[in-house]
C-alpha cells in the first residue's frame, strides 16, 4: 500500500461541488481517502487573470503504482471536463500529486514531489494542515518549514 498526498483545484462551475466530487472519483477509483484538509479559496497563480480557485489537499492510501496513478488521474479529469489547452488557464478540476510515499520520480510526463509545491502557498496551507511534519523528500524539509519559508504572498482563505 502506497500513501500519496493529491492537490485538487476548480474554478470553474460550481467549484465546491467539483472537488466533491473529484473527491468521491478518488476514493472509488484510486484509494482510500485517509485525511481532507478543509476547502481553501486562493488567488489563481500563474495566470492571475481568472477567477479564485477552491483547493483542498487529500491524503490516499492506493495500492496503483505511480504511473497508473496518473493515467487514473487524468482519467478523472478528463471525466468530468477538463480539457488542457492553454498552461494555467481556468479549469474545473485540476488534480496534482504531490508525493507517492518518499519517493523521487523525474520521468518526462511525472515528477514526483511535485516540482513547484515548495513555491506555492495555496498548495503548503492546505497540505500543512494535515501533514505538517511530512519531510519533503528532495529538499529535506518539514511541509510547515517549506510554509514558514515560501515567499508567495498570494491569499490563501479557509472556507
Amino acid at each position: 500500500m502506497h500513501i500519496i498526498y493529491l492537490l485538487t483545484g476548480s474554478n470553474i462551475g460550481d467549484s465546491g461541488a467539483n472537488l466533491q466530487a473529484a473527491s468521491k472519483y478518488i476514493h472509488q477509483q484510486i484509494g482510500k481517502v485517509i485525511a481532507v484538509s478543509h476547502v481553501y479559496q486562493t488567488e489563481p497563480w500563474g495566470n492571475k487573470d481568472q477567477q479564485v480557485f477552491l483547493n483542498q489537499v487529500l491524503k490516499v492510501e492506493t495500492e496503483l503504482a505511480a504511473n497508473q496513478l496518473l493515467k487514473t488521474i487524468l482519467g478523472i479529469e478528463t471525466k468530468m471536463g477538463r480539457n488542457r489547452n492553454i498552461k494555467w488557464e481556468p479549469r474545473i478540476i485540476d488534480i496534482d500529486i504531490l508525493f507517492y510515499d518518499e519517493e523521487i520520480i523525474d520521468e518526462e510526463d511525472l515528477k514526483i514531489p511535485h516540482p513547484l509545491l515548495h513555491e506555492r502557498r495555496f498548495t503548503l496551507v492546505p497540505l500543512n494542515e494535515i501533514a505538517s511534519t511530512y519531510i519533503h523528500p528532495k529538499l529535506k524539509k518539514t511541509i510547515s518549514q517549506l510554509l514558514e519559508n515560501c515567499i508567495d504572498t498570494g491569499i490563501v482563505e479557509k472556507l
